[in-house]
This record gives C-alpha cells, sequence and structure tokens, in this order.
C-alpha cells in the first residue's frame, strides 16, 4: 500500500526457537513483502493447523485484496476511484472498507478531530502521500486550499455506498495494517492456528504459548534514527501493538524538521516533543487507530486522554538530547513487570 519510508518501531520476536518441539509442536514461520514493507507470521504447528502453503496463501490473499482495495499508490485500487470521484458522488464499496471508515469516525469523535482519514491532499502538499511531488514548506494559500477539501465529517455512509460532499481524498494508511492483521488472525483461527505472532508491516498481534512453554515477546525500539536499541520487551497474549513515531520520515528545511504526522486542526506537521507512542488493544485496528491519535495530541495532551480513556500506552519524549518514557496506568498494569 504505502512505501516504506517509515520503519516500524517494533522489533520481530525476540529468541524464537524454530526448531524447538513438544509433543510434536513446533514453531514455523513465512512472510515476505507486502504494502511497501514486509509481513511475518510466526506459528505453532500442531494437530489440527492447516499445512503452511495454504496458511501462506491464505495469508497473501488478504493482503492481496487489502492493498487492492486500499492503496492509495494503485491507480486501479477502489480507494484511488473513490478520491479520483467528483464532490457529491457516491461510490459502493466493500464491507470491510465501509468498517474503516465508521472506525475512522468513531476515533475522531472521540478525540475531537485529532485523528482523520480525509488528510491526504495535506499530504501531498507537505510532500508525505502518494502524489507528492517535492518536500517542502506550502504557503499559506495552498495549506488552506487543501484543508478545504478535507474533513471526515464530509464522508457519509449510504448502505453500503460511501459519499463525499467535497472533492475530499480517503487515506485508510493510518489503520489498514491494524485491520490487515485482525483479518489475517481471524482467517488463521478457522485454519486451526492457535499460538502465533503476526507483523504487518510493524502493527502486531500474538496469542498463546510456544511449544516449550514461553510467551512471545517483541521489543519497542528506542526512537532513534541512528542505531536499533531494544527499550522495553513485552509479553504478548491476546493483544495487538502498535507504534506510531516521527523520527524517520520527515524533512528539514530552514533548519526546522517538519513530521509526517499532521495535525488534522492545523493542516501542518506536528510541533511538540513526542518522539513515539506504542499502544496496546485487544484491537489491533482500534491501536493501530490510537497511536497516530496519541501522536497528534502530544505528551501532555495524549497522556491525559489516554490515561483519561484506560488506553495502554508508552509515551517517549525528547528532552534535549535524552528521552523520558512514560507508560500509562493501563500499560504498567499489562506489562509494569517485563523488563
Amino acid at each position: 500500500m504505502k512505501p516504506a519510508v517509515f520503519q516500524p518501531l517494533i522489533a520481530a520476536a525476540l529468541a524464537v526457537a524454530l526448531t524447538g518441539c513438544l509433543h510434536s509442536e513446533k514453531v514455523e514461520e513465512f512472510g515476505g513483502p507486502t504494502m511497501g514493507s514486509t509481513y511475518s507470521v510466526k506459528y505453532v504447528r500442531g494437530d489440527g493447523v492447516a499445512d503452511a502453503a495454504q496458511l501462506k496463501r491464505e495469508t497473501e490473499a488478504i493482503l492481496a485484496e487489502v492493498d487492492q482495495q486500499m492503496s492509495t499508490y494503485r491507480a486501479d485500487s477502489l480507494i484511488s476511484r473513490f478520491n479520483l470521484a467528483p464532490a457529491g458522488s457516491c461510490m459502493q464499496l466493500p464491507a470491510g472498507m465501509l468498517d474503516l471508515v465508521r472506525a475512522g469516525e468513531t476515533l475522531a469523535k472521540e478525540s475531537d478531530g485529532a485523528f482523520d482519514l480525509t488528510l491526504e491532499p495535506l499530504l501531498n502538499l507537505w510532500g508525505f502521500g502518494p502524489q507528492a511531488r517535492v518536500e517542502r514548506v506550502p504557503t499559506a494559500e495552498q495549506l488552506a486550499e487543501a484543508r478545504h477539501r478535507t474533513g471526515y465529517q464530509h464522508l457519509r455512509i449510504d448502505g453500503q455506498r460511501l459519499c463525499k460532499d467535497v472533492d475530499l481524498q480517503l487515506d485508510l494508511n493510518g489503520i489498514a495494517a491494524g485491520y490487515t492483521v485482525e483479518r489475517i488472525v481471524e482467517r488463521l483461527a478457522e485454519l486451526g492456528v492457535r499460538s502465533y505472532l503476526i507483523d504487518v508491516t510493524g502493527e502486531l498481534k500474538a496469542a498463546g504459548k510456544k511449544p516449550d512453554g514461553q510467551p512471545w515477546r517483541i521489543a519497542i525500539e528506542a526512537p532513534r534514527d541512528d542505531e536499533r536499541v531494544a527499550q522495553r520487551i513485552l509479553q504478548l497474549d491476546g493483544y495487538g501493538i502498535s507504534t506510531s513515531g516521527d523520527y524517520r520520515n520527515y524533512f528539514e528545511e530552514g533548519g526546522v524538521r517538519y513530521s509526517h504526522t499532521l495535525d488534522p486542526q492545523t493542516g501542518a506537521p506536528i510541533t511538540h516533543t513526542l518522539a513515539a507512542v506504542t499502544v496496546a488493544d485487544k484491537s489491533t485496528l482500534r491501536a493501530d487507530g490510537l497511536s497516530t491519535l496519541l501522536m497528534v495530541l502530544g505528551p501532555e495532551k495524549g497522556l491525559a486522554y489516554a490515561e483519561r480513556a484506560g488506553i495502554a500506552a508508552f509515551f517517549v519524549s525528547r528532552e534535549g538530547e535524552e528521552f523520558v518514557t512514560h507508560g500509562t496506568a493501563a500499560f504498567e498494569q499489562l506489562f509494569g513487570d517485563e523488563q
């Protein structure tokens, strides 16, 4: 869907024993390229689990379907066709795409507009979108014109159709990967998989135990662009994990750093000190959206919002040349005993 300019903050599972066995069970793995990045599936093979070839085939069918429907980098995708349609038009879309629009609207309303699925004109203008020509600071006139073509409130679902009141462009990249993880989890469960770690472009979900009885572990990386350093190690069972950060996808102009994360309220890149935020949620789709939402809100407003809503979130903020971290009460309740 989207070229992998920004590498995910979440590292792959640590110390996965691919050859261990217990009662004929063992961990197997497959993966490959997807959405301008990669995906991987690690799972415990045992009685009742479909063969590896079928699991990979079914997984990649879901990935291909999501890409064909939701990639803003494909001219033939459904979302690109919708984005080319004029103001006042409607288009019939698959149920999954409409579910994502509903999920985006819920996140937008819950956060007073800090999350918005219609920012593509602004992303293009700043140089981060699929039709971007150059990374640059736009003029006030250009910014005002693009903002007239954004706003989740201009989308409307009519039965199986999605309608738009203005010439806006829909961008589901903020939650599509989390949605895809949930789709894969559901399908693999139907094929007998009970223990797994699934990663789609950095959005993860894990459940169950490995054959040696150990949980699946993942690492939250420190938000550095010079090296990869694990900051926290998390044991996952039934939770999705998503991290948003501004430290690898940005440009500089006039000595100022401009992040790829835009604030829907201003139409401009965020300017606060929050470098990264990780969210854990039973729904990887919701974790995906919440990590973006909290990244927009910043360290103070985001932390207050997350605490108030009971969100399990881990914030990493810049303080001079150092980083300071803060986990919400819900996050520490889930992972506080882990190192």
